[in-house]
């Protein structure tokens, strides 16, 4: 008995290997596919103005890093004894304005050159509703728990994305011929506004991801939100919180993308390093054990064999945590 309705996603082309430099921005999905990617030693720089999940300001952070914008200091403002800015996430953070300043022109500078030679970026939109500023009436990318009345919220319109994203994408084409942009619409659920409005919301930006594709032959969509509505149609599928993908769901979601993204030719190395990490969190029952010793000895060995291709320094950092060493 099938309890699942499945579906075909086509191959993408040209597919990500282990060449391939890949830049992740947008909301949650972005970061844990980045992530996965990342762990599986592929070249990726993974939403380093943290999670956004509008896409005007997704937008926003790659204009500006391309052409070497000036920060917006108006944006800046101070909590708790931190500096954060409206348009990114509050884990962009520091202790003092200059400090502010210096690291996120360090994430725009890093932004700028992986994007110049990225084989792939992946942008996932997380909602179309969005806050202003009033008194600015400027669109920011979070409140940073500010008073409520400082804001006001609305719901984007199809047109501005839109045309938001046509500009973008011909900027990015500019910067690197080479380039493919991946779409998706985020799978979390963003309830906070209400079901119906976050289901129009989602519909809306689906629609502005379907336009882009028909307009670009370099920008492919790739069906997270539809996975999780369709194949994963079950609460069970969620974490506690009813909102966000349960560990189980991530797993599966990154699976169909390895299916339509990943180069076959990849597949042999993210396992042999999917093995790595697994023999890496094993607990033994004595650690102190000869025949444990020799298990972390052989694990060493294939470490060391493959940081001649990749940085394997923080696998290692842990292996020697539980080597024993002494001879």
């Amino acid at each position: 008995m099938q309890w699942t309705t499945t579906f075909d996603i086509p191959q993408a082309q040209p597919k990500i290997d282990h060449h391939a430099r890949i830049y992740a921005v947008g909301s949650c999905f972005s970061t844990m596919i980045g992530e996965k990617l990342a762990d599986r030693k592929f070249d990726v720089i993974n939403n380093p103005f943290g999670t956004l999940f509008n896409p005007l300001s997704i937008s926003k952070v790659l204009e500006d890093s391309i052409l070497e914008l000036e920060i917006d200091e108006s944006q800046m403002l101070s909590r708790e004894g931190l500096y954060l800015h409206y348009g990114m996430h509050s884990d962009v953070s520091a202790y003092s304005k200059d400090s502010l300043k210096r690291l996120i022109h360090k994430k725009q500078l890093q932004t700028k050159i992986q994007l110049e030679k990225a084989s792939h970026l992946l942008i996932t939109f997380g909602t179309a509703w969005v806050y202003e500023l009033v008194e600015a009436n400027q669109l920011v990318a979070n409140c940073h728990k500010q008073p409520g009345y400082l804001f006001k919220k609305r719901l984007l319109s199809l047109e501005e994305v839109h045309k938001t994203y046509i500009g973008l994408i011909q900027l990015l084409k500019e910067s690197n011929p080479q380039i493919q942009v991946i779409l998706t619409v985020s799978p979390v659920r963003h309830i906070k506004d209400g079901v119906v409005a976050d289901q129009l919301s989602k519909s809306l930006l689906r629609l502005v991801c379907h336009n882009l594709t028909e307009s670009f032959d370099f920008v492919q969509y790739f069906p997270s939100y539809e996975i999780m509505m369709d194949e994963l149609r079950d609460y069970r599928f969620y974490k506690a919180d009813k909102i966000h993908p349960s560990q189980e769901a991530e797993d599966y979601i990154w699976e169909r993308f390895k299916q339509a993204w990943i180069a076959p030719v990849a597949y042999p190395m993210i396992q042999e390093i999917e093995q790595i990490k697994t023999e890496l969190a094993h607990r033994p029952f004595n650690p102190e054990s000869p025949s444990h010793q020799k298990f972390l000895e052989t694990l060493s060995k294939k470490i060391e064999k493959l940081s001649q291709l990749f940085d394997f320094s923080k696998e290692m950092d842990q292996l020697r945590k539980h080597v024993d060493f002494r001879k």
